[in-house]
């Protein structure tokens, strides 16, 4: 939970309307570079008919969605919303098209809830999840993010929230060879899958759900139309590695974002069959070396600006703009998702 003392300060947003007033908040540690990061958008009265609320998204969501894409986050806090069907149909109020999570190539065990909504990760309160964009290990990944706080934690589990294209331009300045070889060469990389799920992992997805295979030749057969390389192993394990793929985007605004998982599998890919500073390379065959890993780490922690939830948040993230991930915790915890298809 965040303390009262963290709030700066409180103003009505131009977003209220008559109905539905809303105001802004400003948080210690939040983050001003052209826009506020993350924005945060209180309801003045949780109280209110529900009915407001989804009259009220429907007027203003084209210009959230707006304002989402240069904040890169939008946080919706104290809004009258309950449980995973309110999310979903909160969710249903941007007329967004849903990436299903049986549709994503996404290795992190996750239970559906509805059709849309899933929990964020099963993997252990222990484990930490690094910074990283969504699938960005994979050639399919979504343009937005939803994350929904059912059950806020009662120590830790703040989710770490990082502007890639502020990372891009720190990378440029301090280490300018290597930010040019990802543009240049971009990146592949390479996991081992378990041939049945593993709860201990943040990878533990099998290969069968991964892949949406239920035999060694149906998942051969899609693995070859996605460009990836494979090998089974001991124990119907898969060991796959990606096409090349790019570790920079441009956005369509100009921006350049250091869009990749490169944080995230170098840091957290490993478990009993993965070491994730060997799960990554260049293009082209040759290492990222792990000094020029260090100075990405460093500048991205930097820049980290941490999620405490409260019960009832709703986060709206631009997968292209941000990454996450999420830090260990103790006690309850339960944070759902939903994830938009890209445009």
């Amino acid at each position: 939970m965040v303390p009262e003392e963290s709030l700066v300060k409180k103003s009505r947003s131009s977003l209220s309307t008559v109905d539905f007033a809303v105001t802004e908040l400003a948080l210690l540690k939040q983050q001003l570079h052209a826009d506020i990061f993350p924005l945060v958008i209180e309801a003045e009265d949780r109280s209110v008919d529900p009915g407001s609320m989804y009259d009220w998204l429907e007027e203003k969501c084209q210009i959230i969605l707006k304002q989402s894409a240069r904040s890169g986050v939008v946080l919706f806090r104290g809004f009258p919303l309950e449980s995973d069907t309110d999310f979903d149909k909160f969710i249903d109020g941007f007329k967004l098209k849903s990436f299903t999570y049986s549709d994503s190539l996404s290795n992190a065990v996750r239970r559906n809830r509805t059709a849309k909504v899933f929990t964020a990760n099963e993997a252990p309160p222990s484990v930490s999840i690094y910074l990283h964009h969504e699938m960005a290990q994979t050639p399919v990944f979504p343009s937005r993010l939803f994350f929904f706080c059912e059950t806020a934690p009662e120590t830790g589990g703040a989710t770490p929230l990082c502007r890639s294209d502020i990372l891009f331009q720190q990378l440029k300045l301090v280490v300018p060879e290597f930010l040019n070889s990802c543009l240049r060469l971009g990146v592949r990389y390479s996991n081992i899958m378990p041939s049945i799920e593993d709860l201990e992992s943040g990878q533990g997805r099998s290969w069968g759900s991964t892949l949406g295979a239920e035999s060694k030749t149906e998942a051969e057969a899609k693995l070859l139309v996605l460009g990836y390389q494979w090998q089974w192993l001991a124990g119907d394990n898969l060991q796959v590695t990606t096409p090349v793929l790019p570790a920079v985007r441009e956005l369509g605004d100009g921006r350049m974002v250091f869009f990749n998982q490169l944080v995230a599998a170098f840091r957290g890919w490993s478990d009993k069959r993965n070491q994730g500073e060997k799960s990554i390379y260049f293009g082209d065959g040759s290492d990222i070396s792990e000094e020029d890993m260090a100075v990405t780490i460093e500048l991205s922690d930097r820049l980290t600006f941490d999620l405490e939830w409260q019960t009832g948040d709703v986060a709206l993230v631009d997968n292209f703009v941000v990454m996450h991930g999420r830090r260990p915790y103790e006690g309850r915890r339960s944070i759902l998702a939903s994830l938009v298809a890209a445009d």
